[in-house]
């Protein structure tokens, strides 16, 4: 298990780490430019190139019934923990949790993991291959209902002032979220032959969007004010790898699934924070600090729960 999570963190450390170096040689609108080019047009060529190369002709069985279920129950305890925070009320802070733009990069860092980067390559280790094609389905559905599905409808609530808010506006954000059309242009595609040198292009567009998304991660957390950031983050980043993962445990053990089944459902769900998160942060004005510190304190916590996921669900 060490030299899986070393290969798969290894990028991770390297780009965040170059991120961190060159944050203060950096234009200060750097940050936010990359990110809103990551959203418009990295992520989806990203996405686009997955539609059309991946294909899923696996049995995923209950999979996006598990995904959607663990996307909304990850939505309440944003929620409500956001709620308790603000009813706790510190007394020498006690509007920190009133910002709009604080209280949706908290809820954001609640339900949405990265199911992607982190989750598709440490999960697969661990699980029998014949549920492999969960992993993947997990990480698709996650992908188009809940980071560019619901959570751009929670970045555009929160992005903007309440007086000014309509529900159109949200419908429409979703409608017009770029990946989401990448996704349906790729998969509609699949039929057609691109040119050789143009499907290799696409392949390895995917290893520059990914070191482009962990450089602006190390950038944002070159940022961060310590334990005053981190300290924002503890709620959000317990909430998404401890009690999602375990919820989501109990509830597959009550009905009875495979013990591989069940183990690919919880590991899928206990992923970090998605560093799509920061990513619809930069595009919408959200919180960016908040975000990052709950990123970097949920892979963190990752390494611990890891084990005990495997200890509780494995042969339970």
């Amino acid at each position: 298990m060490s030299d899986t999570l070393i290969q798969a963190y290894l990028p991770l450390l390297v780009w965040t780490g170059l991120g961190l170096l060159i944050c203060r040689f950096l234009p200060a609108a750097f940050p936010r430019l990359l990110g809103r080019a990551l959203y418009w047009i990295g992520v989806p060529l990203q996405i686009f190139t997955l539609a059309r190369q991946t294909q899923i002709t696996v049995a995923v069985g209950l999979t996006p019934f598990v995904t959607i279920a663990a996307l909304i129950t990850g939505l309440g305890l944003g929620w409500s923990g956001l709620q308790w925070l603000r009813w706790r009320s510190i007394p020498d802070s006690s509007d920190i949790w009133e910002a709009r733009s604080r209280q949706g990069s908290f809820i954001l860092s609640t339900m949405i993991g990265n199911t992607g980067f982190v989750g598709l390559a440490i999960a697969p280790t661990f699980i029998d291959p014949a549920y492999h094609g969960w992993l993947v389905f997990y990480s698709v559905t996650q992908n188009l209902i809940g980071t560019y599905g619901i959570g751009v409808a929670i970045s555009s609530y929160f992005g903007r002032d309440a007086k000014q808010n309509r529900w159109w506006m949200q419908v429409r954000d979703v409608l017009t979220v770029p990946s989401l059309w990448a996704f349906i242009v790729g998969t509609l595609t699949r039929p057609v032959a691109f040119p050789d040198l143009f499907e290799v292009g696409l392949h390895r567009s995917i290893w520059i969007v990914i070191p482009c998304a962990l450089t602006l991660m190390g950038i944002r957390l070159a940022q961060l004010q310590g334990w005053k950031s981190l300290r924002l983050a503890i709620v959000p980043a317990c909430l998404k790898v401890v009690l999602m993962p375990l919820l989501v445990g109990i509830a597959t053990t009550l009905i009875d699934f495979e013990p591989s089944a069940r183990l690919a459902m919880v590991l899928m769900s206990g992923m970090p924070t998605a560093f799509a998160g920061l990513i619809l942060a930069e595009e919408y004005e959200l919180d960016r600090e908040l975000i990052a510190s709950s990123i970097l304190l949920s892979t963190i916590l990752l390494l611990l729960t890891i084990p005990l996921w495997l200890l509780l669900f494995h042969v339970l």
